[in-house]
């Protein structure tokens, strides 16, 4: 059990997970810029959240609802809860699209043992709704994914609590991170010289 200053944001599991580096600049160095996906990403946020709670064909609706786990040391909010016959379903809002790994999932079931916790509820299952698709998937809290969700917070307390900043590492997904000008990581990482990212940047330059 973690004590709420010992607390960290619930989002900082999903970064973790998609990318180390841009957690710790978030998190550990307290580092944030915006880019067109994150803007457009945060309008949509404002948009679930600006209404506080609904009745939708019976169905309660609490948006925006503040989240804890003293079992995970997280605090955060939940895009939507719906209430389904009285059973917390939580409801996560993704701009993109579904990703090639569990990182969100995670942050789901993240949501859902924070319910668990305050509620007193046993939660099977949630959805992610991606805004690229236009579709709501549904995510069942597993076993497995529980064990994964707890590991990773477990990793993740002793990951901030280090204070270390990994060294990037190039990808595809680097491209769309609104940290990539800060992180650099065609520059840092060692696969590739200054001279070979100079040369690769004229080259995107006289192209453009």
């Amino acid at each position: 059990m973690y004590s709420e200053d010992d607390f960290l944001q619930l989002s900082a599991l999903q970064h973790f997970i998609f990318c180390p580096r841009q957690c710790a600049l978030s998190y550990i160095e307290q580092v944030w810029e915006e880019n067109l996906l994150t803007a457009e990403g945060g309008i949509m946020h404002e948009r679930v959240h600006e209404e506080r709670s609904e009745i939708h064909d019976g169905m309660r609706i609490v948006r925006g609802m503040s989240l804890k786990s003293e079992k995970l040391g997280l605090s955060g909010k939940a895009d939507a809860v719906e209430f389904h016959k009285s059973i917390p379903f939580p409801v996560e809002y993704k701009h993109g699209k579904p990703k090639d790994n569990d990182c969100d999932k995670v942050q789901l079931c993240a949501q859902a043992i924070c319910l668990e916790e305050m509620l007193e509820a046993n939660i099977t299952s949630g959805a992610i709704f991606y805004g690229k698709t236009r579709r709501r998937f549904s995510v069942d809290f597993t076993k497995e994914l529980r064990q994964k969700t707890e590991d990773t917070a477990r990793l993740l307390h002793e990951f901030i609590k280090a204070g270390k900043t990994p060294p990037a590492e190039y990808s595809k997904r680097c491209e769309s991170c609104s940290l990539n000008s800060i992180c650099m990581p065609k520059l840092i990482n060692k696969k590739q010289s200054v001279e070979d990212y100079l040369r690769d940047s004229i080259r995107n330059e006289e192209a453009a």
